[in-house]
């Protein structure tokens, strides 16, 4: 497989959301083992959370720290963050890219895979 990436955009505003902490978490059992974190970049992007060829079938844990990031844009929000699971054993191609977009307003969000 080949690498996890994001992108956070401010769709109240209409605009990436930069400096937002992302962290990424692997399933073992029960329990979550960290792998990677970072910040969002004035794109908004994040694409280095694990290194290239690293990333293995597995259930997949992004955390977005939506709750701090509206807090230093002195913005009232209702979620104090944002968890995306995916699980990457089952889809046929394991050697993807999996880009997993965040639209984010104060009161609600969606994603979806990206490309």
């Amino acid at each position: 497989m080949s690498a996890i990436t994001t992108h956070v955009l401010d769709t109240a505003r209409g605009c990436p959301a930069a400096g937002m902490r992302i962290t990424l978490e692997v399933r073992s059992g029960t329990a979550w083992t960290p792998l990677g974190e970072g910040v969002t970049g004035s794109d908004g992007r994040l694409g280095d959370l694990v290194p290239t060829g690293t990333l293995r079938a597995g259930v997949y844990r992004l955390t977005f720290h939506t709750g701090e990031w509206f807090a230093a844009e002195g913005v009232e929000s209702l979620y104090p963050e944002v968890s995306v699971v995916c699980d990457l054993r089952g889809l046929r191609d394991h050697s993807g890219h999996y880009h997993l977009p965040l639209l984010l307003s104060p009161f609600g969000y969606s994603t979806y895979r990206g490309s």
